[in-house]
């Protein structure tokens, strides 16, 4: 299951974990993503995987 979002691409992002030594280690940032019900430009209802940055501006219209 990839964890991107369907409406704007946002998906994980990696770098480094840096310790007060200065020591790196590698770790990700996964995007805040949710299993929403939409409904689409042709009026259907489907689920998909949406940010939520795209759900609070209103990019998708949410399914009653």
């Amino acid at each position: 299951m990839s964890r991107k979002c369907e409406i704007c691409g946002k998906g994980q992002v990696s770098g480094n974990n840096v310790s007060h030594s200065n020591r790196h280690t590698r770790r990700k940032w996964n995007a805040n993503i949710q299993a929403v019900r939409i409904v689409d430009e042709l009026g259907r209802v489907k689920k998909t995987k949406v940010c939520t940055s795209c759900l609070r501006s209103g990019k998708v219209n949410r399914a009653v």
